[in-house]
């Protein structure tokens, strides 16, 4: 029997959007469960895009947009990775929308109620994204939502990466898809608003088991109070 592909996610969307910031998990040690994957840094300090096996910050600064990579020693709150490997692997040879390829992509699931891995490398005509700014603990995520810098590029190299995940997961995670993007030249990227793919290759891999990590030693987490119905709530307006 072939190993069991795992999903590593580290704490909860809905304890991030209940305003627990705090990085407590490193870089180094997320990086050992998987190479493809999204998250935010300590504070929501930008978008964590994992490819290959690096990890990368987008931030918004001076109002455009910068790549960063990230330091072993860096913590996140907040974090999902997997160790990637393409199920189905197919060409997009023309223009879509963001809405079109995932129903493209759908048609290949097997069942709705899975994980999913997702790699979207190619030329997009257009691509718009977000930047969570960095924000002082106990902020509601809804609230710092509101002001985070967007951004558009035309005719860009790059690759999509994130998460799909059930609907009975939402609040763990957001139900879905959850994507960042970063441009091969590491100038431009973020959380995924929406996007035209010109052409490229998408993959799509299994996920078999869930592997759910807390920061147990946060006594901010442990003791804090959640109102679930506010904060999938708060969830449906940031994603």
């Amino acid at each position: 029997m072939s190993e069991a592909i795992k999903l590593f996610q580290y704490n909860t969307l809905s304890a991030l959007m209940a305003g627990l910031y705090g990085g407590t998990l490193t870089i180094g040690e997320l990086l050992e469960h998987g190479d493809l994957g999204i998250g935010t840094l300590d504070s929501i300090d930008g978008e964590l895009i994992i490819l290959d096996g690096k990890a990368y910050q987008a931030i918004g600064s001076n109002g455009k947009p910068e790549i960063v990579e990230v330091s072993d020693d860096v913590k996140v709150p907040y974090a999902a990775v997997v160790p990637h490997q393409a199920e189905v692997i197919f060409k997009q040879r023309f223009e879509m929308t963001d809405a079109e390829l995932k129903k493209r992509i759908e048609s290949y699931y097997d069942g709705v109620n899975l994980f999913r891995s997702i790699k979207i490398k190619g030329t997009f005509s257009n691509m718009h994204v977000r930047m969570i700014p960095k924000s002082a603990p106990n902020t509601k995520f809804a609230e710092v939502a509101t002001r985070q810098p967007e951004y558009t590029r035309e005719d860009v190299m790059g690759t999509i990466v994130g998460i799909w995940t059930p609907k009975m997961f939402h609040g763990v995670s957001v139900a879905g898809y959850h994507l960042h993007f970063i441009s091969d030249d590491l100038t431009f990227g973020g959380h995924v608003m929406d996007f035209v793919i010109s052409e490229g290759v998408v993959e799509v891999g299994p996920v078999d088991q869930l592997d759910q990590r807390f920061p147990v030693q946060d006594r901010k987490y442990l003791f804090a109070k959640f109102n679930m119905d506010e904060l999938k709530e708060d969830i449906k307006k940031s994603e």
